[in-house]
């Protein structure tokens, strides 16, 4: 389906589309780096955990800053604050243990997964949305489980690499459907 024709909206896709290649591959980069510290919450864990969410707040500005005529201004900047509470919320975690990140980790995918849902679907008319809609939901949904699996007899910090490659095939997959709408098509 493409509906399309302000130059405003082909803009916006052709910025958003290039953000979401490069967020794809910070998803696919960190969780590969994650993938060799996952098993406990050492420095590096903590600094990659605390750096995803921060990734998140510099997406979110360069997503405001590109669309400002077609997107949710008011829902990238709940997403910025809730990004940078979350940063310093999992340092803050980190001392008490991994339920503690876990729970933190959950209740942020629950909200950042909230506000992509809605700012997809005010953005559906540009194109290239419903994976970034069908992420947004899912991501409530893992927070929902990473919440639950604090509680775990021996909670483990891969499900966030579980957490991140999914939503990097979205990011892909929509900078992909993208295309059409940054051509002006």
């Amino acid at each position: 389906m493409t509906t399309l024709a302000a130059p405003g909206i082909s803009t916006t896709a052709a910025a958003l589309r290039r953000l979401y290649f490069v967020r794809f591959a910070f998803a696919v980069v960190w969780a590969l780096v994650m993938f060799t510290t996952a098993d406990h919450l050492g420095p590096l864990a903590v600094t990659l955990l605390v750096l995803y969410p921060l990734f998140d707040v510099a997406a979110a500005v360069v997503d405001l800053r590109a669309s400002r005529t077609t997107g949710s201004p008011n829902l990238l900047f709940v997403n910025i604050a809730v990004s940078l509470l979350t940063a310093i919320g999992l340092a803050v975690a980190a001392t008490s243990g991994i339920p503690a990140v876990l729970r933190v980790w959950g209740a942020w995918a629950i909200v950042a997964g909230l506000v992509q849902l809605v700012v997809g679907v005010t953005r559906r008319r540009m194109g290239g949305q419903w994976p970034m809609i069908i992420s947004g939901g899912i991501s409530v949904l893992a927070g929902g489980a990473f919440i639950t699996g604090a509680s775990a007899d021996d909670p483990t910090l891969t499900n966030a690499i579980g957490y991140a490659l999914p939503g990097a095939v979205f990011f892909l997959i929509s900078a992909l459907r993208l295309g059409r709408a940054a051509k002006g098509n």
